[in-house]
């Protein structure tokens, strides 16, 4: 009887449904070394059907034009596109995707000669969807993280692609993971209670430090642990509702234009840091950190006509200048710097100076504030897989450029993901930031917004926060939001400060992560103890003895380093 019992529980896990009682765990590890040998398939290839070649062509079979070989070298076999003369010239597996459903892929790709771009690519109803990419070598193998969703379900074919056609394009340890909402969303609170909450033990004694059982303990987060913000302006000066409203919600903010160079020195020679100084003082008075919003912006459409003029060596001495300038002002003063804004779109300052230019002008900026993380900062990185020159791979590039600079001491670099998202490709998001995390660099959500109809730009806008805030590479998140309608893309209020939908996201989120001042009353056990796990913060708490009626008030600190690998609970005795 037993047995049978057990049957219909087999079934449903090895049908497409799955149980949702066994949840696969996610696997947050990303390569990002160039390896003699590939790995085996993350999820042992998931739907992919013989994902590591060793049943040899099973599965697999030529898209387009390609020669299909299958081959093997030091006892590991893999499938070889060849003689290609389209893009799309390549090898595939047909798969069947369910609408609803996550799907996280990875592949390890090698090319024939010399590097190259290599896409991942799903086609279906003739629509193409790209799941990720890397830049492939010759000699060692790269493993291309990627993701997606689809808006229905159906027949698909999966296929790696390359605008370079001269190179044969190597596959092997091909996975392709389908993950329910439900599973996701476990996901996100697994990591949540191991990267943003820790385990705490309140014991309460009295004065001869003896237990006291039934005391009542009321606890009231004052402060995120999590960094979490907004951009602003300088109309924040003055505007007293607007202060309080921004100052109730948020740890961090960044400033819109004020730190710009065009700002500070619109005419040149004349610089006027007054606005900046101004807000910088508000926010200090009220605890916010404040990121430095940029040194400089590699775009050419927004500098200054006094710096698009100059000659060569006129510019070099006034970016000096304005380096020293703004850096030295403000130093050790910030949450970190944007240093060259937007520089693997843009080249403005590498057209002019050549290709080291960004590395220098960091090296300048580090040289007078060697303490502040400084940040690359760019964006669809996160947000769109078929942007190659700014895809997890191309940033990774640039950011061993930044590496290799011979200074005196490292510069401490920071990932800045801008995240301007349209509709949101949750799994791809996700992978990308697990491979930028394998640099072990903190990683920074620094504009976040959503161009969207209104109808979806709540959701997507939530989507995109919990995603970043669940992220166990995560270090901090602002979103580029005012209120109406000094708005970029999105508002999170009216003219009035009355909540849109996507400030109540923001609100929600906080409250759910603990604060906007919300409050847990709990009583200690026989021995006096109370044990809770909770969101880092900062916390009030006040402590009721159950037979005398008097109460004491104590505050304390949960952050990350205050347990061992969550396992031993962070230990606070109060007397009461």
């Amino acid at each position: 009887m037993k047995l049978l019992l057990l049957l219909p529980l087999a079934f449903c896990c090895l049908s497409l449904s799955r149980c949702e009682e066994i949840l696969v765990p996610y696997d947050y590890s990303a390569t990002i070394e160039c390896l003699e040998i590939p790995y085996k398939p993350q999820y042992n290839g998931g739907i992919i059907v013989n994902p590591d070649m060793q049943n040899g062509s099973q599965g697999w079979s030529q898209f387009e034009n390609a020669k299909v070989d299958f081959r093997e070298f030091g006892g590991n076999k893999f499938v070889v596109a060849t003689q290609r003369n389209q893009s799309s010239d390549s090898v595939s597996q047909k798969v069947y995707l369910e609408k609803g459903i996550l799907y996280t892929f990875s592949a390890w790709l090698q090319v024939s000669t010399g590097k190259a771009p290599v896409s991942a690519v799903f086609k279906k109803n003739g629509e193409y969807k790209h799941a990720g990419s890397v830049v492939a070598e010759s000699k060692c193998w790269s493993m291309l993280k990627g993701g997606l969703t689809v808006d229905e379900s159906g027949p698909a074919e999966l296929f790696v692609e390359s605008e370079d056609t001269t190179v044969e394009i190597w596959v092997d340890s091909v996975s392709l993971q389908p993950f329910t909402q439900d599973e996701w969303n476990a996901h996100q609170e697994q990591s949540i209670d191991n990267s943003r909450k820790g385990p705490v033990r309140i014991r309460v004694v009295n004065n001869k430090g003896e237990k006291i059982p039934n005391a009542s303990i009321t606890i009231e987060q004052k402060r995120l642990g999590f960094p979490f913000g907004s951009a602003v302006a300088q109309n924040i000066l003055g505007n007293q509702a607007y202060q309080n409203w921004f100052t109730q919600r948020f740890t961090v903010t960044t400033f819109e234009n004020e730190m710009k160079w065009y700002s500070t020195e619109s005419v040149r020679g004349i610089e006027n840091y007054t606005v900046a100084d101004a807000m910088l003082r508000f926010f200090n008075q009220h605890g916010i950190a404040v990121r430095g919003h940029n040194v400089v912006w590699d775009h050419p459409k927004y500098q200054s006509k006094w710096v698009t003029s100059l000659s060569r060596n006129d510019l070099y001495n006034a970016v000096k200048r304005r380096v020293f300038s703004v850096v030295s002002r403000y130093k050790g003063q910030l949450a970190g710097w944007d240093v060259v804004n937007e520089n693997l779109h843009h080249s403005f300052f590498e057209s002019k100076f050549g290709p080291n230019a960004s590395n220098n002008i960091f090296a300048m900026a580090h040289a007078i504030d060697p303490s502040t993380t400084m940040f690359m900062n760019e964006f669809y990185t996160l947000e769109d897989p078929t942007d190659l020159k700014a895809s997890p791979a191309k940033y990774l590039e640039k950011l061993r450029e930044l590496q290799s600079i011979r200074v005196r001491g490292n510069i401490p670099l920071g990932i800045g993901l801008e995240s301007h998202f349209s509709t949101p490709n949750i799994p791809y998001m996700r992978s990308a930031l697990d491979t930028l995390g394998a640099t072990g660099l903190p990683i920074w959500l620094t504009e976040i917004d959503v161009k969207a109809p209104s109808s979806d730009q709540a959701k997507y806008f939530e989507q995109v926060l919990r995603e970043g805030h669940a992220h166990p590479h995560v270090k901090g998140m602002v979103t580029w939001t005012a209120y109406a309608p000094n708005c970029y893309h999105m508002c999170l209020t009216d003219g009035n400060f009355k909540n849109l939908p996507t400030g109540d996201v923001v609100d929600k989120l906080i409250r759910e992560w603990g604060g906007l001042r919300s409050q847990t009353t709990e009583v200690t056990d026989a021995d006096g103890f109370f044990e809770a796990s909770l969101f880092h913060g900062d916390y009030d708490l006040n402590i009721s003895h159950p037979l005398t009626n008097s109460s004491v008030s104590h505050n304390f600190t949960l952050t990350s380093d205050d347990s061992s690998l969550h396992t031993q609970p962070s230990t606070f005795v109060f007397r009461v």
